[in-house]
């Protein structure tokens, strides 16, 4: 009797009853998971294609749906909500998340332009006050120059304006400054020269002069053309402001003969007027914010 049930005992043992089942729990946790990855690598093989805005959306979309608890996916794609071995499974359809996808993209798409349309309006504004604080220095050199020729008693034969290089000082190159066809500065010439560089000195903005000539020809004189002949003035302007003080590094001279003209040809002005040499304190600002200087110019002047 005792030998018939060892041996009833040794079959049980043998055979996969609940108690077998209970040490192989584990591979339906496993099983789950790799549901969960196969799933996620077909939602992302079929989104490989899409705009990576609306793949980032519906990214966040299957997160939050991947975080609430114990959810998990069969291989056809459906969720089981509640324990693992709980409720009935619940069917979660992926075109909805898609489109919970698609309604975030579109969403996060609007914001990203808002978001981009106020960084816009922080640069220009930003922008527009840079200018805003270099026409007020440019305002206060040309105070400074200003009053220097005032007391010096050549002041009328300088002119100011403010444009997209920075501060234009503009010197008429008429018989009191440099004799016809020459590039020797006469006394009032260095005298403004002389007026222009304290102003100058305390600066770090590069300095440019630039020589202009009307457009009749040069007919005498040690200078072949007007190119050679505005280069010439240019030259003349620089050396006598590095002679007060001014860096060399920060001076240039360019000379453009006719080719900018301030006035036509046909202009009677254009003969006195375009024979000029001009000072430009250039501006280190941005190109962008550089072309707004005309402008901020214009309106500090209005007010």
């Amino acid at each position: 009797m005792s030998t018939k049930v060892h041996r009833r005992r040794k079959k049980h043992g043998g055979d996969h009853d609940e108690g077998g089942h209970a040490d192989e729990r584990w591979l339906v946790t496993y099983g789950d998971m790799l549901t969960v990855l196969m799933a996620l690598f077909i939602v992302l093989f079929a989104m490989s294609q899409v705009d990576q805005n609306k793949f980032n959306a519906l990214k966040s979309s299957l997160s939050m749906a991947f975080g609430q608890p114990t959810v998990t996916f069969t291989a056809q794609g459906t969720a089981l909500a509640g324990d693992a071995g709980g409720a009935e499974p619940a069917p979660l359809d992926l075109s909805s998340v898609v489109g919970k996808g698609e309604e975030a993209s579109g969403e996060a798409e609007q914001q990203a332009r808002q978001a981009l349309a106020a960084i816009e309006r922080a640069q220009a504004s930003a922008r527009a006050r840079a200018a805003e604080e270099e026409v007020e220095k440019f305002e206060r050199i040309k105070k400074e120059i200003q009053e220097a020729l005032r007391k010096s008693g050549v002041a009328d034969g300088v002119n100011f304006r403010i444009d997209e290089r920075g501060l234009v000082v503009t010197v008429v190159t008429s018989s009191v400054v440099f004799d016809n066809n020459s590039a020797e500065l006469l006394r009032d010439g260095r005298k403004i020269v002389d007026s222009i560089a304290p102003a100058l000195r305390g600066e770090k903005n590069a300095v440019e002069v630039d020589g202009h000539t009307n457009w009749l020809p040069v007919r005498s004189g040690p200078y072949p053309s007007n190119w050679e002949l505005s280069t010439a003035r240019a030259s003349t302007v620089v050396r006598r402001l590095a002679a007060k003080g001014i860096p060399e590094s920060r001076l240039n001279a360019a000379g453009y003969a006719d080719q900018r003209p301030l006035y036509a040809d046909t202009d009677p002005r254009s003969v006195t007027l375009n024979r000029r040499v001009e000072v430009v304190v250039l501006s280190d600002l941005p190109a962008q914010t550089k072309a707004l200087l005309p402008s901020a110019a214009g309106e500090a002047g209005d007010g």
